[in-house]
């Protein structure tokens, strides 16, 4: 294909090569919206100096520095996220927003605690996945003291001294797990919940909307005792294999959190894919395999770019503006996959 030209890309921003020549240069000055219009017509058409307009314009811009804990470095999803998260800076095109990402070898509230409070007069605002717990609630509050939000992402923590939660209305996607695994099971019979662990706020809330649809409108159905899996796959594989053992009437499973790789693992084993039904999070290529096979019934899949764009947004206003005397939290709804809508 040949490469767009000077000219090709004043017709596809509507000026004139003039024009596109003092944006590329700075020799005059040009108005923010016209150079704007330029910088993104560069990027869609692939013209070869797109990042050279994108700095220029970004020169007399102000920039922040966001600080991101996340989980599981290997992880195909946390690597998603993170991916999200740059490209969401990258496309705040009226500020600098320069993202560095630190992963937590551990689901250790202390060692989150560690990577939030290093970020302590490094940067302007802190996002994070992690355990709700005190260690973690006083690193956030020692962030606020100086200046700099937190904001939870996935799982709330820190209620009352970060500054805002993004993800999913868990309580409501633990209700809609419910609702469909009621509908898919093949008959009636008991079903087995897993969660990440009892401090991720996130998993409490799914599990208790879980209980509560089930006990309002499936009573047919016997919620066990919810095992803990720490998000680990061979723990959670072991795990179902012996409730599978125990309950042979185990008609459904729900994992909460992280983790569903073992589940996934243990119903390809014993080839229980047909007579219990499964439900995970996140589509995975794991998971995505899962419901090709029709293995598992559904994955209920977190908007991370709609989250991402809605939190780089937040933040910069949060750092203009100031924090928030009640903060919030915003909502992004999930989306569900099938094995027909995959």
């Amino acid at each position: 294909m040949k490469r767009p030209t000077i000219n090709d890309l004043a017709t596809a921003a509507g000026v004139s090569v003039a024009t596109v020549d003092r944006v590329l240069n700075g020799r005059l000055r040009v108005r923010e919206e016209t150079a704007r219009k330029v910088s993104e017509a560069a990027e869609r058409i692939g013209y070869h100096a797109a990042n050279v307009i994108r700095q220029r314009i970004l020169a007399d811009q102000p920039e922040y520095h966001v600080g991101i804990v996340l989980q599981k470095e290997r992880h195909a999803f946390y690597q998603s996220f993170a991916a999200n998260l740059a490209q969401a800076a990258a496309d705040v095109h009226d500020r600098r927003i320069r993202v560095s990402v630190s992963f937590a070898q551990s689901a250790e509230p202390a060692e989150v605690a560690h990577l939030l409070q290093q970020a302590a007069g490094k940067v302007h605002a802190v996002a994070a996945t992690g355990l709700d717990h005190h260690d973690v609630t006083d690193a956030v509050s020692r962030l606020r003291g100086r200046g700099v939000p937190t904001f939870s992402l996935l799982s709330d923590f820190a209620q009352g001294e970060r500054e805002g939660y993004f993800g999913t209305n868990n309580m409501k996607v633990g209700r809609t797990a419910a609702w469909l695994l009621s509908k898919v099971a093949p008959r009636p019979g008991k079903m087995a919940l897993f969660v990440g662990g009892h401090r991720y706020h996130g998993h409490a809330l799914r599990e208790a909307g879980f209980r509560a649809y089930i006990r309002e409108y499936a009573p047919q159905f016997e919620v066990l005792d919810a095992l803990v899996n720490l998000e680990a796959r061979q723990l959670t594989q072991e795990a179902l294999l012996g409730v599978m053992a125990r309950h042979p009437d185990l008609v459904g499973v729900y994992c909460a959190g992280g983790g569903m790789e073992g589940a996934i693992a243990a119903l390809r084993e014993v080839g229980a894919g047909e007579r219990i039904s499964c439900l995970v999070h996140e589509i995975t290529p794991e998971s995505r395999q899962a419901l090709l096979e029709r293995r598992i019934s559904g994955v209920f899949q977190t908007p991370l770019k709609e989250l991402c764009t809605e939190l780089m947004a937040t933040i910069v206003h949060t750092i203009e503006n100031g924090m928030a005397e009640n903060p919030g939290q915003r909502f992004v709804v999930p989306t569900l996959w099938t094995p027909e809508s995959i």
